[in-house]
């Protein structure tokens, strides 16, 4: 359901600067960036990047600092990675880390879903894990998030603040791990909507029709913030863009608005990854590092994972949730942080159902 077969990225897109890596383009052995030792029996853990980069301060960022926290846990781990700088680099940097014989192997997104699946077919005894993608092979464990359970919340919670009556979203590229966002953020405004009698426009976005502003890009903040400033032209004064680091052009920009409008972060806290905590309502965390970690301490503990049943993050395993309101804390009203935590606990429950196309699947 991730994979992306036929879609294909500009070589320059996502490239975080300063941070590739150049021995992934030449097909050289990747580097080791921990610094740490080749000890016969330590137990080696190695990621490969998707385009965006180790400091994309998203998923890459996050799969990363899992791994850190995994070494921290268990010192008989060590740990490594490559940056890739185009599509073309998925499958070299896997091969190369077969090849240095690494205990497991980690790619970071689902652009990188064919790439995986062709290097564990070909290596079935090798253990590669997946984030935000679920090839179906049984050497590869994914790890995958429901994250428009959060998003659902945060667009109840955009809804309830907006003064415009008027909010938007905004992806990089149209793939499922981009568009479940969307739909949980539009089924949330108009469950506020319903519960409300109230009419609060989603921008950006058309769920039914799966049509909505894309960057086409996940570095350039120009880009997000072309595609942000019209949608507060047309009004929206809360904006949540889902496409990595061009999504700073956006936060950048409502910080420097003087509260015109705000932002509503994804992935990691964005008072932690971003320079705008200002700016920002809050964050539909996806929890890769947690998810990273357990795994990684798993597999390093002897345990076999396998595609079935992998992992799901949602709301009632905390592999999803809201970040904490930060600077808004004191601006989002008593009656409604009760309400966005009370549909945590319903969805939890099952007792409100949210859907997208894009939600993984075991």
């Amino acid at each position: 359901m991730r994979s992306v077969r036929g879609m294909r990225i500009v070589a320059s897109a996502f490239v975080a600067g300063g941070l590739v890596l150049g021995a992934a383009a030449c097909g050289e052995a990747p580097k080791d960036n921990n610094g740490a030792g080749s000890g016969a029996k330590k137990y080696s853990a190695c990621m490969v990047t998707d385009v965006g980069g180790i400091d994309d301060k998203s998923f890459n960022t996050s799969a990363w600092a899992g791994l850190q926290e995994a070494k921290k846990a268990n010192d008989n781990i060590d740990i490594k990675y490559v940056a890739s700088k185009a599509e073309a680099d998925y499958e070299v940097n896997l091969t190369g880390f077969v090849n240095q014989k690494c205990d497991f192997i980690l790619a970071v997104g689902g652009l990188m879903a064919d790439a995986t699946k062709k290097a564990a077919t070909a290596n079935p005894n090798q253990q590669f894990g997946i984030v935000d993608s679920n090839p179906g092979v049984d050497n590869i464990y994914p790890m995958q998030f429901d994250t428009t359970q959060a998003a659902f919340q945060a667009g109840y919670l955009a809804a309830g603040m907006s003064k415009t009556g008027k909010v938007g979203t905004y992806g990089g590229l149209p793939i499922p791990p981009v568009t479940i966002f969307m739909d949980g953020f539009a089924d949330g405004v108009a469950y506020y909507n319903k519960t409300k009698s109230k009419n609060v426009q989603v921008l950006g976005w058309d769920k039914a029709t799966q049509k909505g502003s894309f960057t086409n890009d996940f570095t350039k903040q120009d880009e997000g913030k072309k595609v942000s400033d019209a949608l507060v032209a047309q009004g929206a004064d809360i904006i949540m863009p889902v496409a990595g680091g061009a999504g700073l052009g956006t936060t950048a920009a409502a910080q420097a608005s003087g509260g015109k409008y705000s932002a509503i972060w994804v992935d990691t806290d964005g008072c932690k990854s971003t320079p705008n905590c200002p700016a920002l309502v809050t964050t539909v965390v996806k929890n890769i590092q947690d998810a990273v970690k357990d795994a990684v301490l798993k597999a390093a503990g002897g345990e076999k994972l396998q595609a079935k049943p992998g992992f799901v993050g949602t709301l009632a395993n905390n592999g999803v949730s809201l970040a904490p309101y930060h600077d808004f804390d004191s601006k989002v009203p008593a009656d409604l942080k009760a309400e966005v935590d009370k549909i945590k606990a319903d969805i939890a429950a099952g007792t409100i159902t949210v859907t997208s196309k894009a939600q993984p699947t075991k």
